[in-house]
C-alpha cells in the first residue's frame, strides 16, 4: 500500500515523530499552568538558530557589528545603518537529512537618515510527518490506510523599528513579534513579545552591542483540539491527557563587543567579535552555568578584502559532554563560511558544526540580500 514505504530505514525514526511531537507538546500543557510560575526551559527555542549564513558562518556573533536587514533578528538598533529604499534578505536551511526545515524572509526600509523600519518571518518546520497513532484498528490489526500526516510548524512575524539617539554613536532599536505555532489538528499557540537592543561606536571604532530579547517574557497560549480516538490512545499509553495552558520564555541578554582592523591600505581588514548570551530560565548546558542563570559565550573572525568577498569563521555552542563511562568532555562548534558582493548584491555560504563535533544543529546555509533603490517612477518630478 501507498504507507508501507514510511517504514524503511530512513523514515522509521521519522515515523516516531507522529506521537513524539504531539506528546512533547503536551508534556509542555502539564507545566504551563496559569498558577504556575515555573516555565519550561528552550521555550520557542526556534528563534534561536538565527538567520543569514554570514552571521552563522561568525558563530553567531553579530550582536555589535550588524547593519543590515538581518539586524532586526539580531539588533534592531542595527537597522539604523540600512541606507537604501528597500533591503531583502533570503535564508533556506534544511536540518536532519532534509526533513525538518528553515526558512526567512527578511524586508527593510529606510525612513531617513535617522530611522528604519524592518519585517521579517520566520518558519521552522517538519511536514508530511505519519501520524501512526490509529495505525491498529478496533480488532487489533495494523492497518496502514489509517495512517495520516501532519505538519509540525513554528511561525514568526516580527516588525522592527530602530532610530539614532541624540548621544553621538548611540543608537537604539526595538522588534514586536507574533508567534504562531501548530502540531496537525492536535494542537496550536499564539504568542507576542518584544526585543529591545542598543549599539555603541566610539570614536576609536570600538563597536558594543546589547541585546534583550523576550524582554517582558513571550508568552505562548496554547489550544488543544484532540479528538476522542487520539484521547483514548494517550489514556492507553499512560499519558496525562493536556489542558490549555501559557507557556512562557523567559528573558535573555546577549552582550557583544567588536572591532574592527585595517591592514595596510590596499583595502584588506580583519575584525574580530564576542558575544555573551545570558539565559535566565535556571541551569543549561553552557560553559559557565547556575541554578539562576546560565552564561554561554560565542565568537568569531573574519579577513576581507574591500567590501568585495570575507572569509569568515566562528566557535559557539561551547558545552560539557557526557560520554558513557560518565566522563566529561568539552565540545565546541566550529563555523565557517564565505561573503561575496557585487555591487548591492549578497551572496553568503556558512557550513556548521563541521563534521557533527558537537550535538548541535548543523548544515550548508545559503543566504542572499539585496538593496534596492526607491524605483524612478516614485520619485516626484522637480
Amino acid at each position: 500500500m501507498e504507507y508501507k514505504n514510511l517504514f524503511s530505514m530512513k523514515n522509521n525514526w521519522v515515523t516516531t515523530l507522529s506521537f513524539l511531537l504531539i506528546s512533547t507538546v503536551c508534556s509542555f500543557a502539564q507545566t504551563t499552568d496559569p498558577t504556575s510560575t515555573v516555565a519550561p526551559k528552550y521555550s520557542n527555542e526556534f528563534l534561536q538558530i538565527g538567520v543569514g549564513a554570514d552571521a552563522l558562518g561568525l558563530g553567531n556573533s553579530v550582536v555589535a557589528q550588524t547593519d543590515n536587514v538581518t539586524s532586526a533578528y539580531w539588533n534592531p538598533a542595527g537597522l539604523v545603518q540600512v541606507d537604501k529604499w528597500l533591503e531583502v534578505s533570503l535564508m533556506h536551511s534544511e536540518y536532519f537529512a532534509g526533513i525538518a526545515k528553515y526558512d526567512y524572509l527578511g524586508l527593510a526600509h529606510s525612513i531617513d537618515e535617522n530611522s528604519s523600519l524592518a519585517f521579517t518571518f520566520i518558519r521552522f518546520a517538519v511536514d508530511d510527518i505519519p501520524n501512526t497513532t490509529q495505525l491498529i484498528d478496533n480488532n487489533g490489526n495494523i492497518d496502514y490506510d489509517r495512517i495520516t500526516t501532519f505538519t509540525a510548524a513554528d511561525y514568526a512575524f516580527m516588525l522592527s523599528y530602530a532610530r539614532k539617539t541624540k548621544i553621538e554613536g548611540l543608537t537604539m532599536g526595538g522588534t514586536f513579534k507574533v508567534i504562531y505555532r501548530k502540531v496537525g489538528d492536535f494542537a496550536k499557540s499564539w504568542g507576542f513579545g518584544l526585543d529591545a537592543g542598543l549599539q555603541y561606536k566610539t570614536k576609536n571604532k570600538f563597536q558594543f552591542g546589547l541585546v534583550a530579547r523576550d524582554l517582558t517574557s513571550t508568552f505562548n497560549a496554547w489550544i488543544f483540539t484532540l479528538d476522542q480516538e487520539t484521547k483514548e490512545v494517550f489514556l492507553a499509553t499512560g499519558n496525562a491527557l493536556p489542558e490549555n495552558g501559557l507557556e512562557l520564555t523567559l528573558p535573555r541578554l546577549i552582550f557583544a563587543a567588536y572591532k574592527k582592523f585595517d591592514l595596510g591600505k590596499k583595502g584588506f581588514y580583519t575584525s574580530a567579535e564576542i558575544d555573551l548570551d545570558l539565559t535566565t530560565d535556571g541551569r543549561r548546558n553552557t560553559l559557565l552555568r547556575s541554578n539562576v542563570f546560565s552564561l554561554d559565550p560565542h565568537m568569531g573572525v573574519q579577513v576581507g578584502f574591500k567590501n568585495f568577498v570575507s572569509i569568515r569563521g566562528g566557535i559557539s555552542n561551547i558545552q560539557y559532554v557526557q560520554d558513557f563511562d560518565d566522563s566529561k568532555s568539552l565540545n565546541i562548534q566550529p563555523n565557517i563560511g564565505i561573503g561575496l558582493n557585487f555591487k548591492n548584491f549578497y551572496l553568503d555560504y556558512a557550513f556548521t558544526d563541521i563534521g557533527d563535533a558537537s550535538v548541535a544543529l548543523y548544515s550548508h546555509v545559503i543566504s542572499l540580500r539585496i538593496k534596492l533603490n526607491k524605483p524612478k517612477n516614485m520619485v516626484p518630478s522637480e
